[in-house]
């Protein structure tokens, strides 16, 4: 990323970045909840209200859940693990390289972040060849 921007992070800052990424598609998906793919794989979506993801209190489904797709099960952690972040994960996505974010708490995170875990998401999801293209265009080592 060339720019720094470390105010807090919004929805539109979602859509904005999933968009930014080079060769993206974006489908309504259901209740036109957009889904964001890359060489015909999904890499950042809005998640329909589901049972899994809900209200402790009220035992009502969170309706702006976000789903970014991470690396690796050690990425998944680390965000998930992390007491200071709004990360999650629920059972339904037990070994889905995966996290969930809702869409009221990204402001507990930076643009910054957010930017790095969009950013991740797609090289995640991305072909071996678009994956070097763009690390070799953004980092200064080339991706090396």
């Amino acid at each position: 990323m060339t720019r720094r921007e470390t105010r807090p992070a919004r929805v539109e800052d979602v859509h904005d970045l999933a968009l930014g990424m080079p060769h993206v598609t974006v489908y309504p998906g259901t209740q036109n909840r957009p889904v964001y793919q890359v060489g015909g794989k999904s890499f950042v979506f809005f998640r329909n209200p589901r049972p899994d993801a809900f209200d402790p209190d009220t035992g009502e489904r969170y309706d702006d859940v976000i789903v970014l797709w991470v690396p690796s099960e050690g990425d998944k952690l680390a965000l998930v693990q992390d007491e200071s972040s709004p990360f999650f994960t629920t059972p339904h996505f037990d070994g889905h390289l995966s996290v969930l974010i809702r869409a009221r708490h990204l402001g507990e995170i930076s643009y910054d972040e957010l930017a790095e875990v969009v950013q991740e998401a797609w090289l995640s999801r991305a072909s071996p060849r678009r994956q070097a293209a763009w690390l070799s265009a953004h980092l200064p080592d080339g991706g090396s």
